[in-house]
């Protein structure tokens, strides 16, 4: 099918201009001058055409760090691939990049296809996958090479989880060694896992067991020493490294430092570094800032962590906005640890509104519309080997787009949200702007946006949406997606 987007604002990483954009299939054929004579032949030849009047028409967005059915403490995350790349779908994220899992003591390539086999023929959007490697030893290092060969070239190493994912930093280095060989990129998840473990301990046994406590014992200066110390081994090894969520001022500098003095170290942060703290959330009386436990943990508000995380986003310091999603539920889940903070799976969900919290951020001044859309698309994209496939309107690339409509509002609210979870984190939040229309590879997911059907060659757009969740095959043989209803519940 052909598909003629007009009238919208066609915004990159480098710039914004009036645009019409011509879909053929599942990709983007041509962007169009409005009132040329190709613009007024493609419109005329079109089968459908969408009007995006006052709409930002943008490339879909990509996390890049995701956990769906993460296994974490005796439970697992509560969203599937189904229900959570539909979820991202109707926040405007068209592709998710997960994680394999591979504990200390498993096949590194069986817990690869342990996690492809969940994920296949589930997945509402397209979707890729580090790997995790939870045990570097000699085989692991071996199989490291032979997965950069078939795609996998990203790996995650933890400072953090003893006895669970923990690297010493031995391990660490030969990794990052093996990286600077074959080519992968290691991200790494920096805390000083060791020194945590001592400190929650001593807490446990003062009687200190409530959620904050989570948050308490795993002071910001753990993450800066752990990120220093892993900046230092990447470049005795020569190799890049990306630091996955991203929370702490001490961090950042560190990355800052590495970065002014030319070195391939780059992070990312996730949304709740931005708007969520200790104090008001982690630190809810009773229970309930269980909700809000994750790993690294949100920061204080008595220190300047949130205006250096917005400013490292300006600066580039931070090159991406990523969820680190990882829900579960507050009833029999983070329940877990009603008695103990050690025991409460660590995990925020958020892949369904990253694209407008970050917007929020355009609103309140603290990015440009042109960052907005490079921090959430297109350098995801290019960090991880799908530009110019992804990440950018432009004749070729995959026809993953969304109109955003700057003059919509959202409230975000565990009654709407399309995620596995029976509570929300942002609860009651009003962002300045909505998600309208998503396009995945040429179809459309979620619709808002008038369309026209001009010759119809099987169902309509909207016979298609009507059809609520409903599983189809598309048309080049990608996994099924999931087509939603055309408007949020």
């Amino acid at each position: 099918m052909t598909t003629l987007i007009k009238n919208g604002t066609v915004v990159s990483a480098t710039g914004r201009h009036t645009a019409e954009v011509l879909v053929d299939g599942t990709t983007i054929s041509a962007v169009l001058q409005p009132g040329s004579a190709a613009a007024t032949s493609a419109e005329s030849g079109a089968e459908r055409v969408i009007d995006a009047t006052g709409r930002y028409v943008v490339p879909g967005g990509i996390d890049c760090h995701t956990h769906m059915e993460l296994p974490f403490g005796g439970t697992f995350a509560s969203d599937t691939f189904e229900i959570g790349t539909r979820a991202a779908a109707w926040g405007g994220t068209t592709t998710i990049v997960d994680f394999a899992v591979q504990k200390t003591g498993e096949n590194v390539r069986d817990s690869l296809e342990t996690w492809q086999a969940k994920a296949e023929g589930q997945c509402a959007v397209d979707y890729a996958f580090h790997m995790i490697l939870g045990g570097v030893d000699e085989a692991a290092l071996k199989e490291m090479d032979a997965l950069v060969g078939e795609g996998i070239t990203s790996f995650k190493l933890f400072m953090a989880y003893p006895g669970v994912f923990y690297s010493d930093d031995g391990q660490i280095l030969r990794a990052m060694q093996k990286a600077a060989d074959n080519g992968a990129l290691i991200t790494m998840h920096a805390e000083n896992g060791i020194a945590i473990d001592v400190l929650s301990e001593q807490a446990a046994a003062r009687g200190q067991t409530d959620p904050v406590y989570h948050g308490i014992t795993r002071p910001s200066r753990m993450e800066g020493e752990a990120t220093n110390r892993a900046i230092q081994l990447a470049l005795v090894a020569g190799a890049p490294v990306y630091f996955v969520h991203l929370s702490a001022s001490e961090a950042l500098e560190r990355v800052a430092e590495a970065r002014d003095a030319g070195y391939n170290v780059f992070a990312e942060t996730c949304p709740q570094y931005l708007y969520l703290n200790l104090e008001d959330h982690l630190g809810l009386p009773g229970f309930a800032g269980a909700g809000y436990v994750c790993s690294p943990p949100l920061r204080t508000k008595e220190h300047t962590h949130h205006k250096d995380l917005w400013r490292g986003l300006r600066t580039n310091d931070l090159a991406i906005v990523a969820t680190d999603h990882c829900p579960f539920c507050m009833k029999d889940q983070k329940e877990l640890g009603k008695d103990d903070f050690r025991a409460i799976p660590n995990g925020i969900g958020g892949v369904e509104h990253r694209m407008d919290l970050i917007y929020q951020g355009v609103v309140m001044g603290e990015l440009s519309l042109e960052r907005w859309v490079e921090t959430c698309s297109t350098t995801p994209a290019r960090m991880f080997g799908m530009y110019p496939q992804k990440g950018v309107i432009a004749p070729g690339s995959d026809a993953d787009i969304v109109l955003y409509d700057p003059s919509a509002r959202t409230e975000i609210s565990v009654d709407t949200h399309h995620m596995s979870m029976d509570y929300s984190a942002y609860e009651g939040t009003t962002i300045d702007g909505k998600v309208d229309t998503v396009m995945s590879k040429g179809r459309i997911l979620i619709e808002e946006a008038p369309i026209t059907a001009r010759r119809a060659t099987g169902p309509t757009s909207a016979e298609v949406c009507r059809r609520t969740c409903s599983r189809t095959q598309s048309p080049d043989g990608h996994p099924p997606r999931l087509v939603g209803p055309t408007t949020p519940v």
